[in-house]
């Protein structure tokens, strides 16, 4: 049982945030509003799991935890999240080097 990570014994801002200004990301799962979410009842849907948004700003909870401001373009709710509720959604990376078309 001593392997279990628990959200009280992870500090996360020890390291700089994992996610940047801008970046496009992916809810891992429903977010429900917790009553934090001014305007809508408690229990109502924010962002649903799969949604992709993009983070409009980085601040922290409890100085433990970085809280990233995402923009859904779907539900139109900028919502906050943790890390754990967050995927990167992979930009298309440019291959440097490519090998080009032999001429015929």
């Amino acid at each position: 049982m001593n392997s279990i990570v628990r959200d009280s014994d992870v500090v996360e801002l020890r390291e700089p945030p994992v996610f940047r200004f801008g970046q496009k990301v992916r809810a891992n799962r429903t977010v429900r509003n917790d009553g934090t979410y001014r305007g809508k009842e408690i229990g109502d849907i924010l962002a649903k799991k799969g949604e992709v948004g993009y983070v409009v700003s980085i601040g922290t909870f409890l100085q433990q935890f970085y809280i990233y401001g995402v923009e859904y373009l779907e539900s139109g709710y900028r919502v906050g999240m943790k890390r754990k509720e967050l995927d990167a959604v992979d930009a298309c990376e440019e291959v440097e080097d490519l090998p080009l078309p032999e001429e015929s």
